[in-house]
């Protein structure tokens, strides 16, 4: 798997209507996904090529190669990868806005695709990423002004109405590790490594997203991989040590501890009661 992430940092400018969090560029083994999950931001997915899908609660939304699929906040998703065509794409998360189309028979839909134009759209993409990259003085500024200018062509060539929304005050930090995880909790993850990741000092990390979420990173990370251990449980014959290690737990009597510890009870009983009830 191939992935490169990276935050916005504070910009000494005005603040706009709305920021960018950070811009991804992601490439995924046949079969991947991510658990299912939800921002209080705005997302952004250009598929750079293979194939793949965005399950929704209700529904299931298939995606190829240059769509832009527009994810509202608050919406509940994941993304999934072909198995013959490998997912490649670079996502944004952008914090304070709510996309509308007013010819869309659902005014409130949660979920927005469209074909673009891939010269134009990877132009944009690829100066953000090489701004971030460089990390030159004003990167912040030419980052939040190419995005603007995105969003205006959005706008205009789509017949998009953008709406502001009232954000919580979510350190930027914060949501990138959120968004870290969310992908990537299968991998081996410390509070040391995400810091790493993020080049964010690690005592910072802890003390900010605690203040965010009420909870820890790796808490949060326990959560997340609990989550996906219960659905599989419900949903196949795989052992419990299977799951434990498919779902990043470095070994079954830590799955079951977290499991115990966050559930209430085993990973055999939880699935025992779940068919019972099914």
């Amino acid at each position: 798997m191939s992935y490169e992430v990276y935050q916005m940092k504070g910009a000494k400018h005005e603040k706009p209507p709305f920021k960018l969090l950070y811009i991804t560029h992601s490439e995924y083994d046949k079969g991947w996904h991510s658990t299912q999950h939800t921002h209080h931001f705005s997302e952004l997915f250009y598929i750079v090529k293979g194939k793949g899908s965005f399950i929704l609660a209700d529904r299931e939304v298939p995606i190829k190669e240059n769509d832009l699929v527009i994810i509202n906040p608050n919406v509940e998703h994941t993304e999934k990868s072909n198995w013959d065509d490998s997912l490649e794409y670079i996502a944004l998360g952008i914090e304070g806005l709510f996309f509308s189309q007013a010819d869309n028979k659902d005014p409130h839909s949660s979920l927005y695709r469209f074909q673009v134009d891939r010269t134009n759209i990877l132009f944009y993409l690829n100066r953000i990423l090489e701004e971030i990259q460089e990390h030159k003085e004003g990167h912040e500024l030419i980052c939040q002004n190419i995005i603007e200018i995105m969003i205006i062509k959005l706008q205009r060539d789509k017949k998009l109405t953008i709406n502001q929304t009232e954000s919580p005050n979510i350190n930027k930090a914060s949501a990138f590790v959120m968004y870290y995880i969310n992908q990537n909790y299968r991998d081996d993850l410390n509070l040391n490594k995400l810091a790493e990741i993020g080049h964010i000092n690690k005592y910072y990390l802890a003390h900010t997203f605690k203040k965010d979420m009420g909870i820890s990173p790796i808490e949060y990370l326990n959560r997340v991989r609990i989550k996906e251990a219960k659905l599989m449980l419900e949903t196949t014959d795989y052992s419990i040590a299977h799951i434990a290690a498919f779902t990043g737990f470095s070994s079954q009597s830590f799955f079951t501890q977290a499991f115990k510890r966050l559930a209430k009870q085993t990973p055999s009983k939880y699935r025992k009661e779940m068919r019972a009830n099914s």
